[in-house]
């Protein structure tokens, strides 16, 4: 599907970046869905069934029913000189593409049960969230005059994805395990082994982590995600939708894919530990065969506290989630504010999430 050109609601959030945020009490539907923190920063009290995505120069965001891509196109002088400075990338237009959502969780009702509903949810935003960084990389590409816009093949992207995939098991199931039997003998208890693997995979990582906080070349996909963040909490509070509201919210959400993957690394000790200290093959098949029943219980974890995010409790078992965000958001600017609301009301304008009936919501599992 190509990117068609961008709808009213591109233009109508560019033109708000100078709008000055109105105080949240005196806003309608905004009294008790949002709250201070320490820092000053607004954070929402509410869930709200939309979630999204960072992206190559933009905002992947999804609602029940509908998902959509709001993306900066680089100028022609941009695109000729190869690069673009941050103040250049606002410069390009907001370009938007909207596709429909159809879950499989819908129609089949096995497929809803607790835990196999995490793992259907994950592959399915796995797969909307691989799409959407695909058509991201297209917008910026060049157009040659009189041909049609260059596209990266589907078979790169599909061959992408596996290795993607394949690389994050090895990094995080079997590495782990792997260096931990180098010390099998010295460890007195299969208890012992399971902790220390899962120190080792909770290490790697953290490691893996900061390193990719610290690569130059994705500071503006932390910020995109960032921007993201603010939108969805922005919304969540019942705040209208400009720069200069969202702004004020954290950049740090309790439903983040980040947090997710923590409390992956954390379930991970727990899940393996029954299983002991067999044969080294059986260490490495169930670490494989481990990951979609670890995916599915991290996913209801993590569900849950999105819907019990005002609960103190709550907040302390998901602080250091939070706090791992630091490394994966930056502060965004009003510009990419603005492409992130450009891509979330895209998905407002074909369905509105206070207003899906239970029928509607049948099936829907939203991930941020």
């Amino acid at each position: 599907m190509s990117a068609p050109a961008a709808p009213p609601a591109a233009a109508a959030a560019t033109d708000v970046l100078d709008a000055p945020p109105a105080p949240a009490a005196s806003l309608p539907g905004a009294e008790g869905f949002a709250e201070e923190g320490a820092e000053g920063e607004l954070s929402a009290r509410r869930d709200a069934p939309v979630g999204g995505q960072a992206v190559l120069e933009g905002v992947m965001m999804r609602g029940v029913s509908n998902w959509a891509v709001a993306v900066r196109k680089p100028t022609a002088e941009q695109l000729s000189r190869g690069e673009r400075s941050p103040e250049e990338a606002a410069l390009g237009e907001i370009e938007v593409s909207t596709f429909p959502l159809d879950s499989a969780m819908k129609r089949h009702r096995l497929l809803r049960l607790p835990i196999v509903r995490g793992v259907v949810a994950l592959g399915g935003s796995l797969a909307i969230g691989f799409r959407a960084l695909e058509v991201s990389a297209n917008a910026q590409l060049p157009i040659e005059e009189g041909e049609e816009q260059q596209e990266i093949s589907r078979g790169m992207w599909a061959g992408t994805v596996v290795v993607a995939l394949a690389l994050a098991i090895v990094l995080f199931f079997l590495v782990p395990v792997g260096l931990t039997s180098l010390i099998k003998s010295q460890l007195s208890s299969s208890v012992l082994f399971w902790v220390v693997e899962g120190l080792v995979r909770t290490g790697i990582f953290l490691g893996y982590m900061l390193l990719l906080s610290r690569l130059r070349d994705l500071r503006r996909v932390f910020e995109y995600h960032g921007a993201e963040h603010k939108t969805i909490s922005c919304f969540e509070a019942g705040l209208p939708l400009t720069p200069a509201n969202a702004q004020r919210f954290s950049r740090l959400h309790p439903r983040c894919g980040t947090s997710f993957l923590l409390v992956v690394m954390i379930v991970a000790i727990f899940v393996f530990a029954p299983i002991g200290l067999p044969a080294w093959y059986w260490l490495v098949i169930t670490r494989i065969l481990g990951v979609p029943l670890i995916a599915g219980i991290s996913f209801e974890l993590i569900k849950f506290a999105g819907r019990n995010r005002s609960r103190r409790w709550v907040r302390a078992v998901m602080w250091p989630g939070m706090k791992l965000q630091l490394l994966t958001t930056r502060e965004p600017d009003a510009d990419q504010l603005a492409v992130a609301i450009a891509s979330l009301q895209a998905v407002l304008s074909l369905e509105t999430p206070g207003e899906l009936t239970a029928a509607d919501l049948v099936g829907v599992e939203v991930v941020a």
